[in-house]
């Protein structure tokens, strides 16, 4: 194939011929830096495709090309070949040539069919930076291009600008980032040649491009022209390993999934140029550990870097594995995977799931459990065999009891260590009743199986229990027992006869009873046929009894070796009579003796008894034991009445006897003192102290008391009118 060069070209080439026929010195470098090359069907292997041409204007001693894509290269002639054939190349190539003395880039712009009005617009932008003498400005600069990673010497020139109308005396000064601006000192131009050198190593990933302002200035440092942009283009160099930055990478694939399942994605990271081949990434599996049944279980997509199945799902049976779990060791390559491409590896972890295509099943179709009669809790153990994973719900194991459990006597629960059915028994069982039990169990998986794996006959199991007889304790009927009594009924009455019966009904036992508890030592049992008497007097308001309820207990203990017990509870409601007086309270109270209100106390009174042994109560001065016209008491409500007095009286303490009745039959009286402390208030002082014995007229009311009960019994004895006119005189 011959080299195809646009027109706009060749004119440029003639341009720079005339440039360099007017005499100026040799400059090293390329002779032309920009190529445009039309984009064939195909670039032929080996086929010249243009030449280059560089000097170093001392020979070209040593002198070699590299360039960019690694699907070109330049002999030394300087001729362009391709080396395999090519359809799709890319936008740009550069091609950077060194001698010892002189090193300059080349940019080759592959111009497609479709692209030709881009190119061509290219064109012209390269031929108005070229320098060639332009109207309305004299500074020509063109784009520098500059390869990373340079080796010393520095600094090195790598580029010109050029000002054909440059006053005599003019300087060129170069400004922007990386001259004065941070980071300061890469660039530096010759003031008087206007040769830009670069005095270090530069680094694409760090920064890409420079934009740099070209000026003249007078000897003053006034500007005379400019500034005039100028772009520093740095040339990527494949100086970066591509990166796996996600890790870790662990992925999941069902067992038995079909050939071609996509089970995870591998992507890197290259810090090269993403427009180039040095970030242009092929993936491959470079070791599968284990490499059993197949050291080719997985596949990668060179480009995407999904990891895919290979196998035949037969082949991916978990249960057949020697391990569930692969281990790749992925390798990405740059240079789209050529040899001349950096590597980085990472390793990728890719479990089987298991999937439910085992059901469990019994290690035996029989068991074999015994339990005493009266007993709860575990008495077998059912195993199973399950060759799914036994981290998942595809092995955990559901037990159920599907026949022999009528009483649900029966319960089993999945021991969540050992995946063994716990049978239990939750109701005590009874050996006269049923010596056997014969329980049909069904096993099955928490998760349900794949549709073409079933439960077998094997997923049932036949669980045989034996009771044993053990000696029963006789148990009481009904219980608890309960019987209403009134209170205060005589010693030795019959309050029921108990009834305890021998559960263990095959062998013939006698019983024999006996108080087990009795808090107030009120009971007797006759020990041969459980009758229940009193041996002391009951009372409904002991503090043994609770709500009128009081609790004993009773013991049958059987004929049996060793003997059983069994304890029955007997509930005596005990109803109310009218056994208490009733009192009040308070029983002190204090009045002032100049007080204005003759108020004394609010009385109130209670009774142990029961309605309708208690209130209303009848409230009363004992008027026999006191002057009249002193003291007055009135009813408030069926519990409370008013004390007063009718004057005020001096500084004493007074005894008054209350007389209260319940409302019982027989009604029940109860006096009792009240005492009234009659105090000195002045001052908002309150003095209750009384000053020698109780005041005379209290005197007078003792005695006139003593002889008041005197007479009531008197009454009882003798003519109610003699004892009328002793009262009367005395």
């Amino acid at each position: 194939m011959q080299p195809r060069t646009p027109l706009l070209c060749v004119l440029l080439s003639q341009v720079l011929m005339l440039t360099s026929a007017e005499g100026l010195d040799c400059t090293p470098g390329f002779q032309q830096k920009v190529f445009y090359i039309d984009q064939p069907a195909e670039f032929i292997k080996d086929q010249a495709i243009l030449n280059l041409t560089f000097s170093d204007c001392k020979g070209n001693d040593k002198l070699r090309y590299e360039v960019s894509s690694p699907y070109f290269k330049v002999n030394n002639d300087g001729s362009l070949v391709a080396l395999r054939n090519i359809t799709a190349v890319g936008k740009t190539l550069f091609v950077h040539a060194r001698t010892p003395h002189a090193e300059d880039m080349a940019e080759l712009v592959i111009v497609g069919g479709k692209d030709i009005q881009g190119s061509l617009q290219d064109i012209f932008k390269f031929a108005r930076t070229s320098p060639v003498p332009r109207q309305k400005r004299s500074i020509v600069v063109s784009p520098i291009l500059i390869p990373e990673n340079q080796r010393q010497p520095f600094p090195r020139d790598v580029g010109k600008v050029v000002d054909s109308d440059r006053p005599e005396g003019s300087k060129f000064r170069l400004t922007g980032k990386g001259v004065d601006q941070e980071p300061k000192g890469i660039f530096r131009i010759n003031e008087n040649t206007g040769s830009v050198s670069v005095t270090r190593t530069l680094d694409r990933e760090t920064i890409a491009t420079y934009q740099l302002f070209v000026e003249t200035t007078d000897v003053n440092g006034k500007t005379l022209e400019g500034p005039v942009p100028l772009e520093v283009i740095v040339i990527d160099q494949n100086d970066n390993r591509p990166i796996f930055r996600e890790g870790p990478y662990i992925g999941h694939v069902m067992e038995g999934s079909p050939t071609g399942t996509t089970v995870m994605r591998m992507t890197a990271f290259d810090a090269d140029d993403p427009a180039t081949d040095n970030a242009l990434l092929r993936y491959n599996i470079r070791q599968q550990t284990p490499d059993k049944p197949s050291p080719n279980m997985f596949y990668i997509d060179p480009e995407k870097g999904d990891i895919v199945t290979v196998v035949s799902p037969a082949l991916l049976d978990r249960e057949t594995l020697e391990n569930p779990k692969y281990e790749l060791i992925i390798e990405a390559q740059d240079m789209a995977g050529l040899d001349v491409g950096l590597t980085g590896t990472a390793t990728a972890t890719i479990m089987i799931d298991d999937k439910n295509d085992h059901s469990p099943k019994f290690t035996k179709k029989e068991f074999q459990a015994t339990v005493e009669e009266g007993a709860v809790g575990v008495i077998v153990n059912l195993t199973v065999e399950d060759k799914d994973d036994p981290t998942t719900g595809a092995w955990r194991a559901a037990y159920t009891i599907i026949n022999g459990n009528p009483g649900q006597s029966f319960e089993i629960h999945t021991n969540p260590q050992t995946n063994e059915g716990m049978l239990s028994v939750v109701k005590p069982l009874d050996y006269e009743i049923s010596a056997f039990h014969t329980l049909l169990i069904k096993v099955e998986n928490e998760d349900p199986l794949v549709p073409d794996v079933s439960y077998g006959p094997s997923s049932t199991a036949t669980v045989h229990i034996t009771v044993l007889d053990v000696n029963e304790g006789p148990v009481f009927y009904p219980d608890p027992m309960m019987v209403t009594k009134r209170e205060n009924i005589s010693v030795g009455s019959v309050l029921l006869t108990v009834n305890a019966t021998d559960p263990d009904s095959l062998q013939h036992q006698t019983i024999r009873y006996s108080v087990y508890k009795d808090p107030a030592g009120w009971l007797n049992i006759n020990p041969i046929n459980g009758t229940v008497d009193t041996r002391a007097v009951l009372d409904r308001e002991s503090p043994f009894v609770h709500n009128s309820v009081y609790t004993a207990l009773f013991l049958a203990i059987d004929s049996g070796n060793p003997p059983a017990t069994g304890t029955g509870t007997l509930l005596i409601t005990l109803e109310d009579v009218n056994d208490n007086a009733p009192f009040i309270y308070p029983t002190v109270a204090e009045v002032c003796d100049d007080a204005k209100n003759l108020s004394v106390v609010i009385l109130g009174a209670s009774d142990k008894d029961l309605h309708p042994n208690t209130d209303p109560f009848k409230f009363e001065i004992h008027k026999q034991a006191v002057p009249d016209k002193v003291w007055k008491i009135s009813k408030i409500n069926n519990t409370h009445a008013l004390v007063s007095l009718f004057q005020n009286l001096n500084k004493a303490n007074y005894h008054l006897p209350i007389m209260v009745t319940d409302s019982g039959k027989p009604p029940m009286t109860n006096i009792t003192d009240l005492r009234v402390q009659v105090c000195s208030c002045k001052n908002s002082k309150v003095d209750c102290n009384a000053a020698g014995d109780l005041h005379s007229s209290v005197t007078s009311v003792l005695l006139l008391s003593l002889f008041s009960l005197a007479c009531l019994i008197n009454q009882r004895q003798q003519d109610y009118k003699r004892t009328d006119q002793v009262c009367e005189n005395s």
